[in-house]
């Protein structure tokens, strides 16, 4: 149902105006079209409602969690003058959250985060911006892109907004080192060296992407290019990376390959890097990967395609490591009759084995679900954890990765939809908590 929001053209960023004029005819769709809500076992809370003002609007990215069960998390829109995306804070108070801005993007040094922020081993908040910086790009002139970190204020705050610091560590410049990091997060090494993608840009001839790593020396970064994209390796990798235990690095890619997209390994050889197709997508095994490859603790890895499959909605998918190689199965097919496109983004795992993901659309309103797989004997059995609804206060259009408590609680974002005015005549999104 939200298929336009997100650039299913991944050359155009919409405006926040486009993006609610998309999400008010979605609304009406849906209430034209769609059965009542059935009854769940899961009961869903809204945690916050975005207004479009200081607290922002639009998120496109799923929540942090730290030790203390806060949440940090990502706005694409922000009040004005910028409109540009903020980061937040959302902390509990008694039996309510309060969500505290903590930064506000200006363009200059960043603009359009789609991606979550992540804690560094320094222990600040490092993340990334689809566009802005201080060299023009593709986007008409609103940068490249940014890798920044945010730290709280050195000195004790008395007001009620108190700004955290943000670093630009990195601005991307296109050519060489990429434009326009995607939906993944940034990960960490042991040696605190950062690494993410970009899905244009770079200096190959394709200028399909990269894959970049940011080393710290002396309160400085310095950027190395790990791998240009191309069709034949893939192309724009909008998902993020992962490592395994001798510390290889994993991710899919959207397009390229034979065409459908690849799943590809990085491994460390003498000063450089040795680049890895894996996995190549047809089609039939899905197709259009934008999410990072999820680990188990047997060193297995889990993902999910948007489209591809039995039914061409997408798949959820597991990497095996087999005798020097990999071994790819299919263990779940999204149904056509549910879903018009697979999930986004990256999957979570509980104690038990079981994964867990969200969908931008699709359900039984066509906006949105949160799913759970089981595995049994026989393969993995599929179950709804909550159908979203645009009519309903939950908002709708699930674009980030899910973050699971110790309790089994998990919490997530909606990237539309809610009671609140966002200060244009339509709603812009929620966070919400599904609890079992």
């Amino acid at each position: 149902m939200h298929r336009a929001i997100e650039f299913s053209n991944p050359l155009t960023v919409p405006t926040p105006q486009f993006r609610a004029a998309v999400i008010a005819i979605a609304v009406v769709l849906a209430l034209s079209l769609l059965p009542a809500q059935p009854a769940q076992a899961q009961t869903l809370t809204v945690l916050h409602t975005f207004t479009g003002g200081q607290d922002g609007g639009y998120p496109e990215a799923g929540l942090t969690m730290d030790r203390e069960g806060n949440l940090y998390g990502t706005t694409y829109d922000s009040s004005p003058p910028h409109y540009d995306g903020n980061v937040f804070k959302m902390t509990r108070s008694g039996s309510s959250w309060v969500l505290t801005p903590l930064y506000t993007f200006d363009g200059t040094h960043g603009a359009y985060p789609q991606a979550r922020v992540v804690f560094g081993p320094d222990g600040a908040l490092y993340g990334t911006t689809a566009a802005g910086g201080q060299s023009g790009c593709y986007y008409e002139g609103a940068g490249c892109g940014v890798v920044f970190k945010l730290q709280p204020p050195a000195a004790a705050c008395h007001s009620a907004l108190c700004p955290w610091t943000q670093t630009v560590i990195h601005y991307f410049t296109d050519d060489p080192d990429g434009a326009a990091p995607g939906f993944g997060d940034v990960i960490f090494d042991p040696q605190g060296r950062l690494y993410g993608t970009t899905w244009r840009g770079g200096s190959g001839y394709e200028r399909g992407g990269t894959l970049y790593q940011l080393t710290p020396s002396n309160g400085y970064w310095t950027a190395s290019i790990l791998h240009n994209f191309g069709d034949e390796s893939g192309s724009w990798p909008l998902g993020g990376t992962s490592f395994d235990a001798t510390g290889n690095l994993y991710g899919t890619t959207w397009f390229g390959g034979t065409g459908d997209g690849v799943v590809y390994q990085m491994m460390p050889s003498g000063s450089g890097w040795q680049y890895n197709v894996i996995h190549q997508f047809d089609g039939t095994d899905g197709n259009s990967a934008k999410a990072a490859l999820f680990r188990d603790a047997a060193g297995n890895f889990y993902s999910t395609t948007e489209g591809g499959g039995a039914d061409g909605v997408g798949v959820v998918f597991q990497m095996t490591s087999s005798g020097g190689g990999w071994t790819y199965n299919v263990i779940y097919n999204f149904l056509g009759t549910q879903f018009y496109d697979g999930p986004l983004s990256t999957l979570i795992s509980d104690a038990q084995g079981n994964l867990y993901g969200d969908t931008l659309d699709g359900g039984i309103y066509g906006n949105g679900s949160v799913f759970k797989l089981t595995p049994t004997a026989g393969g993995w059995t599929y179950t709804s954890l909550h159908d979203f609804n645009c009519n309903g206060p939950e908002g709708c259009g699930i674009f980030g990765p899910l973050v699971m408590d110790a309790e089994g609680n998990i919490y997530g974002t909606s990237n539309g939809g809610g009671v609140a005015n966002c200060g244009n005549g339509y709603a812009c999104g929620t966070v919400w908590e599904i609890t079992p």
